[in-house]
């Protein structure tokens, strides 16, 4: 009778290389780190190829892995291919993909262009094409594979008007269809790529808040949340790794909501 794996095992990543993109944004640094300290090699992109490499220089290294910087720019499908076979030429082969990069939309409901709205939904075709190209990837190669969407709370629930009433701009409508999208599109391709050994999975994080948000808001915000305070971007890398390892192995089309209690009432 074959031996269960331990736990260290099931979510050790040596051996495995993670394509990361917008992996120096505020929460996309979370995610290479829990990848990096799990021992998996981190192949970091951001638009600043410059800033890919010098952020995965700062990675920290077990056993014989090694980082890297690509730049991609997700909202561009030449950038996009020629990133992605960087990414593949970079780490020698790719395993998971963890899809952080986002353009942000800049106005809300009262103010947002059709042209602005369409371009903000553009952010779910980057994702799906540099999904579509990790499952070729590892198709190709005989190999299982792991996709890490990165949804939201906003995907799921509506935002409380008086949060930003008076203090800053409305969460955009074109975000909330965004996260929705894809956390749908988790599901779909969950299912069909299922037999391919790929599996596909969502992390919805609710309030995360950098810097730029207005005190006045964040207390408002914790007003709203049972837990009482905002979300730390190392609270994300739990789940990262879970959904990148073994250790989600019978896991695909879920999305794991990481909110503080938002969504449970």
């Amino acid at each position: 009778m074959a031996k269960d794996p331990t736990i260290a095992e099931l979510f050790d990543l040596t051996g495995k290389t993670a394509l990361v993109t917008g992996a120096v944004g505020y929460l996309g640094k979370a995610f290479a780190a829990a990848l990096a300290e799990a021992g998996a090699s981190v192949v970091c992109s951001s638009r600043d190829a410059g800033k890919a490499r010098e952020f995965a220089a700062m990675l920290p290294v077990k056993g014989s892995a090694k980082h890297h910087g690509v730049g991609l720019d997700h909202m561009d499908l030449a950038s996009l291919s020629q990133g992605f076979a960087d990414a593949v030429k970079a780490g020698g082969k790719l395993d998971i993909l963890v899809t952080s990069g986002h353009e942000s939309c800049p106005h809300d409901w009262t103010n947002v262009t059709p042209e602005e709205f369409d371009r903000h939904l553009r952010n779910a075709t980057g994702c799906f094409e540099l999904s579509r190209k990790l499952r070729e990837h590892v198709v190709g190669r005989k190999a299982p594979g792991s996709v890490i969407f990165i949804g939201s709370m906003y995907g799921v629930v509506a935002s409380y008007p008086d949060v930003y009433e008076g203090m800053w701009t409305a969460s955009p409508v074109a975000y909330h269809c965004l996260k929705g999208g894809i956390i749908h599109m988790t599901r779909h391709l969950a299912a069909y790529w299922a037999k391919d050994n790929v599996r596909v999975n969502c992390i919805s994080p609710g309030p995360f808040p950098d810097k730029r948000a207005p005190d006045g808001v964040v207390q408002r915000l914790n007003k709203k949340l049972p837990m009482g305070r905002m979300g730390l971007p190392h609270e994300l890398k739990g789940a990262t790794v879970l959904l990148a390892s073994d250790a989600g192995s019978y896991m695909t089309g879920q999305n794991i909501i990481i909110d503080g209690g938002w969504t449970a009432w």
